[in-house]
């Protein structure tokens, strides 16, 4: 939780600042190299407008962090298809036979985590902690350079937090505050990634003028920017 909170009050006016972005600011914010963390699970919760700003920057060598690969056409298959992404930190990438063309032909690197592992790496860099113990993947070729911890007669693997320069998030209902819900399934990984990175924006489906405090899922410290687009892909 400590990656990424931070004041967004305007000390002078005292006001809050406006966190709405347009599609020029946001492709400034953009860079050669970032690493990206995009929500979405089967890119049910991914930010399907947010990715096609990325795509139409043409910022390259990207590291993109995502549950999966996508599909060809969706999601952040659509930057790997491009030839946008240089690294791919993931669960899985079955759905798109193109992220395993270019990894056998060694154009993108892809670097498989286990999906429980990823989630909780990315968990506990936005809680401050240096990386989780886990026992999965011991005693097998995921534990190859790995420091290898034992506690109470079991043996586990120490891994690293991650956190990226920019996460980009799918939110349902979403305040002018950036405070956010979401809808359904399309929850997954995207409240842990509001807390992991530098910055984060959000695309949400519908601007509301307030939040039941005791239903907001990601609170507004965590939101830089945000947008609102359509509910494509926010519900399974």
């Amino acid at each position: 939780m400590y990656a990424n909170w931070r004041s967004h009050v305007n000390a002078e006016e005292g006001e809050m600042m406006n966190k709405l972005i347009d599609k020029s600011a946001f492709i400034q914010k953009l860079k050669d190299g970032m690493s990206i963390m995009v929500g979405g699970f089967m890119v049910c919760g991914t930010p399907e407008i947010l990715v096609d700003w990325v795509l139409e920057s043409n910022v390259k060598h990207l590291t993109i962090i995502c549950n999966d690969a996508g599909y060809p056409n969706e999601g952040v298959g659509k930057l790997i298809r491009s030839g946008q992404v240089d690294t791919l930190i993931a669960s899985h990438i079955g759905l798109n036979p193109e992220a395993g063309e270019k990894m056998g032909l060694g154009i993108l690197k892809v670097k498989l985590v286990p999906q429980g592992t990823l989630v909780e790496q990315i968990r506990a860099y936005g809680a401050g902690l240096g990386g989780i113990l886990t026992p999965t993947g011991t005693h097998t070729i995921v534990e190859e350079d790995k420091q290898v911890i034992r506690l109470n007669e079991t043996d586990y693997l120490l891994e690293e937090a991650i956190g990226a320069d920019l996460a980009l998030i799918k939110a349902n209902h979403i305040d002018q505050l950036g405070n956010l819900t979401y809808s359904k399934t399309a929850r997954n990984f995207n409240p842990m990634m509001a807390t992991a990175a530098n910055l984060v924006v959000c695309e949400g489906t519908e601007l509301v003028d307030e939040i039941d405090p005791e239903v907001v899922i990601t609170p507004h410290i965590f939101i830089d920017h945000y947008i609102i687009g359509g509910n494509q892909y926010d519900e399974s």
